[in-house]
């Protein structure tokens, strides 16, 4: 027996994740993107990530066509930018800076926000579900000495460490 969407999202809400933003460009090279924690490392010895799209986000058509995409990993002064990339708003990017991505077929790249982004080229598209997988090969990144985001029980938080000392 399944134990339901409210369980399931009950357990993987208990503890925190980082908060992405997803981009990708369309034919005509408009940007489009979504919040997500559905990210995670696939390999490090084929530099591959994963990236879950609902099937009915606005941003699935554009992965799908340009077959590449960016993901933004956001820094502490994301969090506004986090919840407007959450909403429908139809004008996303009006309110953050971001320039394409060379290698991922412009993607926007957000480089004032994200501690650090991948640029991705999809190896492989699975649809489960609701929603489609995709595995990116990652063709760029840059990091940025900036603090993570983190979202845990619909509320975001900052990272921090326990002292290397303390008993636990």
């Amino acid at each position: 027996m399944d134990v339901g969407s409210v369980r399931f999202s009950e357990l993987l809400g208990s503890f925190p994740t980082p908060i992405a933003i997803v981009t990708a460009t369309d034919g005509e090279g408009e940007p489009y993107g979504f919040t997500s924690n559905a990210v995670c490392s696939v390999s490090a010895a084929t530099s591959t990530l994963l990236v879950s799209v609902g099937r009915g986000s606005r941003t699935l058509p554009a992965i799908m066509s340009s077959q590449a995409f960016a993901v933004n990993f956001l820094s502490l002064s994301g969090r506004t930018a986090s919840q407007i990339f959450a909403s429908k708003a139809t004008d996303k990017f009006a309110h953050v800076e971001w320039r394409p991505s060379v290698v991922a077929e412009g993607a926007p790249l957000l480089t004032e926000i994200a501690l650090g982004f991948a640029e991705c080229r999809v190896e492989k598209a699975i649809e489960v579900s609701d929603h489609w997988l995709f595995i990116g090969r990652v063709k760029g990144a840059e990091v940025f000495p900036r603090e993570p985001l983190l979202y845990r029980r619909g509320d975001y938080g900052a990272w921090s460490p326990l002292d290397q000392f303390s008993t636990l």
